[in-house]
């Protein structure tokens, strides 16, 4: 498949199935993806893989940052069987300021997600203000020069053939010529 007929067929998945890619296909994907544009090579990022009884203290994690009931949480957070953390991590550099790391960053994520897609698996994206608060950051693990930007949540994609069209973009109104 093409970068074009992957970029055209991808799709979020908000309802994932039970497995998931192990952990030496994630390294493979991971790989691909790291190859993203990175001015400097600064390579600002890093993934955490969430497995297992881990997705349960995300889920406390999201309880106390929300206020909101444990359970509900922790079943939030089990509504796929992997997710990958984005994070963020900012280098010290005169040249490359933290907005662009951050979207190389990004740039990473949407990469993978393309590729989980490309392999047969169900993804999508979870961002939030949630990510922001300590008790988050603290379950992840992050250091002071890191960001978490959210989770693909990744799991057995639903068939195909009841998806809607997708609406696409209309190009014109995207793209300025001077």
């Amino acid at each position: 498949m093409s970068a074009l007929e992957s970029m055209l067929r991808r799709r979020s998945h908000s309802k994932v199935g039970q497995n998931a890619p192990d952990h030496a296909e994630l390294l493979r994907l991971v790989e691909a993806a790291g190859s993203v544009a990175d001015h400097s090579a600064l390579r600002p990022w890093r993934l955490v893989e969430l497995r297992g009884d881990v997705r349960d203290r995300l889920g406390e994690a999201l309880a106390e940052a929300q206020g909101g009931d444990v359970a509900k949480m922790v079943a939030k957070a089990r509504r796929a069987p992997l997710l990958i953390a984005i994070v963020a991590t900012y280098r010290p550099s005169e040249k490359v300021p933290n907005w662009e790391q951050e979207a190389v960053a990004s740039g990473v994520a949407h990469g993978l997600s393309l590729l989980l897609d490309e392999a047969g698996w169900g993804v999508f994206w979870r961002t939030g203000h949630q990510t922001r608060h300590e008790a988050v950051r603290r379950m992840h693990q992050l250091a002071a020069n890191e960001q978490l930007l959210g989770w693909l949540y990744v799991g057995d994609a639903p068939p195909r053939r009841h998806e809607k069209p997708r609406k696409l973009v209309n190009p014109a109104h995207h793209l300025t010529v001077l």
